[in-house]
C-alpha cells in the first residue's frame, strides 16, 4: 500500500476506487483530507489526480468509464475481468475501509462480491445513486451493501432516508473551492466540453465541430477552447486538427479557473462538469445525445432534468438539449440565442449564486459535513 508521510499513530488502510474523471477528483480530495488527519496507507483505482496523491492504480481508470447500455455491452468482458481483479486485490490487502466512488453498477457488484466473500471491513459509497430519478426500489436494495453513502447533492440524504436506503450524509463537492463571483461579459472564449468517456466523445464531437464552425464569427466569441484530461489531450488535438476553425485544447486543471472566469459561455455535455461550471458562474447550454436504450428509459421515466444545476435548483435554470439523434441545428440555435442575450446569461449567473449557497451549507436537517469525518467515523482506530 502507498503510505502517507508522517507518524500519526495507528495507520488507516484504505482501498479507494474511481471510475471516471469526476470521481478521480473527489477521491483525490478525500485522500488529501485524510492525509491531514491520519497516517494513511492506500491502494485502488484512479486517474491522474489520485496518482498525484501517490496512488499506483491497479489498472487504467478509463477501463471503467462507460455510460449507457451500448458502451457497457461492448466492454462487458473487460468490466467483468476488472471486477474479479479488484475484488481479489481488496481481499489480499484486507483494508479497514473501502470507498467506492460513483461507477454505480460496478460499485454495487463489487460490494456484493465482497460481502459474499466475507469481507469484514466497512464499505462506503461516495456519490449517491440517482434513485430520485428512477428505480426508487434500488435504495433499500443497496442498504445491506454500504455502511454509509456520502452524497454530493444536498437533497439526497432526505431522499435516501425517505426511500429506506443506507444512512446518507451530505458532504458537498470539491468544485466548491472554485466558487467564483462574476457578471455576464460581452466577449470571451466559448468553452466546448464533449465529455470524457469514449461513447460521449464519439456522439458529441461532431455536434461541437458544427457549432464551432457556425459560431466562430459571433461577435461575443473570441476563441474556441476545449478543456480536457491530460490522458485525452493528444486524442482531442488530433480530432480538432482538421476542424474548419482553430480550437485550443488545454489539459491542466489549474488553467480551467482562468478560462471559466474569462469565458462568455459553455456548450457542455451533461455530467458533473455542469456543476463545476455553475459554481464558476459560467452560463451554459447543456446537451446529451442518448443511445437507443438510454432514449427508451428516458421516455419511460418522464424525460426528467439531466443537468445538475437544474436538478439541485428544482427548475430550468439552464437550457437542456436531450437528443435521441444528433441535431446540429438545435444546438447551434440554442447557443446563438444565449450568446445574443446578455440578460439571459446574467439570469443564469444569479441562479448559480443560489445553487452555490445551497451547496455550501446543505439543507437544514442535513448540513454539509467533511467527507474525511464521515470516513473516519467508520474506523476503529479513529
Amino acid at each position: 500500500m502507498t503510505a502517507a508521510d508522517g507518524d500519526m499513530g495507528e495507520r488507516l488502510k484504505l482501498f479507494i476506487l474511481a471510475g471516471e474523471a469526476s470521481g478521480d477528483r473527489i477521491a483525490a480530495d478525500l485522500i488529501a483530507r485524510l492525509k491531514q488527519r491520519v497516517h494513511l496507507a492506500f491502494i485502488g483505482v484512479g486517474g491522474h489526480e489520485m496518482e498525484a496523491q501517490g496512488l499506483k492504480s491497479l489498472f487504467p481508470m478509463s477501463d471503467l468509464a462507460v455510460m449507457g447500455l451500448t458502451d457497457v455491452l461492448l466492454r462487458l468482458p473487460l468490466l467483468l475481468w476488472r471486477l474479479r481483479q479488484t475484488a481479489r486485490a481488496i481481499r489480499a490487502a484486507n483494508p479497514d475501509i473501502v470507498v467506492l466512488i460513483d461507477s454505480q453498477d460496478f460499485s454495487r457488484l463489487l460490494a456484493q462480491r465482497l460481502k459474499r466473500f466475507g469481507y469484514k471491513g466497512k464499505i462506503l459509497l461516495y456519490v449517491a445513486p440517482s434513485v430520485w430519478v428512477r428505480s426508487p426500489q434500488r435504495a433499500p436494495r443497496i442498504r445491506p451493501l454500504f455502511e454509509e453513502v456520502l452524497a454530493v447533492l444536498p437533497f439526497e440524504p432526505a431522499v435516501m432516508e425517505r426511500l429506506a436506503g443506507p444512512p446518507t450524509s451530505y458532504v458537498g463537492h470539491p468544485a466548491l473551492i472554485e466558487r467564483h463571483r462574476r457578471e455576464a461579459i460581452e466577449r470571451g472564449p466559448l468553452v466546448l466540453l464533449p465529455g470524457s468517456r469514449s461513447g460521449e466523445l464519439r456522439r458529441h464531437l461532431p455536434l461541437l465541430r458544427a457549432a464551432a464552425e457556425q459560431l466562430a464569427d459571433h461577435p461575443a466569441v473570441s476563441e474556441m477552447v476545449i478543456p480536457t484530461l491530460p490522458s485525452l489531450k493528444a486524442r482531442l488535438e488530433r480530432e480538432v486538427a482538421d476542424w474548419p476553425v482553430r480550437v485550443r485544447v488545454l489539459a491542466e486543471r489549474t488553467e480551467r479557473a482562468a478560462l471559466y472566469a474569462d469565458a462568455v459561455m459553455a456548450l457542455a455535455v451533461s455530467g458533473t462538469v455542469t456543476l463545476e461550471l455553475a459554481l464558476a458562474q459560467l452560463p451554459m447550454v447543456v446537451m446529451y445525445v442518448m443511445d437507443a436504450p438510454q432514449a427508451r428509459v428516458y421516455r419511460q421515466i418522464g424525460s426528467p432534468a439531466i443537468s445538475l444545476p437544474n436538478i439541485v435548483l428544482g427548475r430550468a435554470a439552464v437550457p437542456e438539449l436531450v437528443m435521441a439523434a444528433p441535431d446540429e441545428a438545435m444546438v447551434i440555435a440554442q447557443a446563438r440565442t444565449l450568446l445574443d442575450d446578455r440578460a439571459a446569461r446574467q439570469a443564469q449567473i444569479a441562479a448559480f449564486g443560489e445553487l452555490a449557497d445551497l451547496m455550501e451549507n446543505g439543507e437544514a436537517d442535513h448540513p454539509r459535513q467533511d467527507p474525511a469525518d464521515r470516513v473516519l467515523a467508520h474506523w476503529a482506530g479513529a
